[in-house]
C-alpha cells in the first residue's frame, strides 16, 4: 500500500524536506505500493553520490565552472524531491562557482570561492546524510506497513 503523505505515516521530517513537495511525488504513487516514489528517491541517492565525487575531484582541480555546473544540477533534483537544505547548498555552490557570493554580486577572488565551495559541500553532504536517513526509514515503515 501506497503511503498517505509524509506526516500520515509518522515521520517527521523537519525543516530538511518540504513536505507539500514531497507529498507531489507520493501523488504519483499507484494506490497499492509506492514503487514510482521509490525509484525516484533511491534515484536521487545514487546521483547525489556521484555527484559528491564529481565535486570532490572538480575541487581538486580548482574548477570552480564545472562546481558551478554540478551545484546548478543537484540543486534541480533536490528541489524536485524538497530536499530544501540540500538545495539551499547546492545554490550556494553554484553561485561560489560562478565567483559570486550568496547574493549573487561579483567575487574576484576565485580562491575564497573554492573555500566556501568546500565548507557548503561539507555542509551540504551532512544534509544530505540527513535526508538520506529520514527518506529510508520513511520506506521502511512504508513496506513494514504492506506487510
Amino acid at each position: 500500500m501506497a503511503p498517505e503523505d509524509a506526516e500520515d505515516k509518522g515521520i517527521i521530517f523537519g525543516d530538511s524536506i518540504d513536505t507539500n513537495t514531497f507529498d507531489q511525488i507520493l501523488e504519483m504513487d499507484d494506490p497499492d505500493d509506492n514503487e514510482f516514489s521509490h525509484s525516484i528517491v533511491y534515484g536521487f541517492f545514487t546521483q547525489a553520490e556521484e555527484t559528491f565525487t564529481q565535486m570532490d575531484t572538480a575541487i581538486e582541480e580548482r574548477d570552480l565552472a564545472q562546481l558551478s555546473e554540478l551545484g546548478h544540477f543537484l540543486k534541480g533534483s533536490s528541489a524536485t524531491l524538497g530536499l530544501v537544505k540540500v538545495r539551499d547548498g547546492c545554490e550556494k555552490i553554484q553561485r561560489y562557482g560562478k565567483n559570486e557570493n550568496e547574493d549573487g554580486s561579483k567575487e574576484p577572488d576565485s580562491e575564497k570561492c573554492l573555500t566556501r565551495i568546500i565548507e557548503a559541500l561539507e555542509d551540504v553532504k551532512a544534509d544530505y546524510k540527513d535526508v538520506e536517513k529520514k527518506l529510508k526509514g520513511y520506506y521502511e515503515k512504508a513496506d513494514e506497513d504492506d506487510d
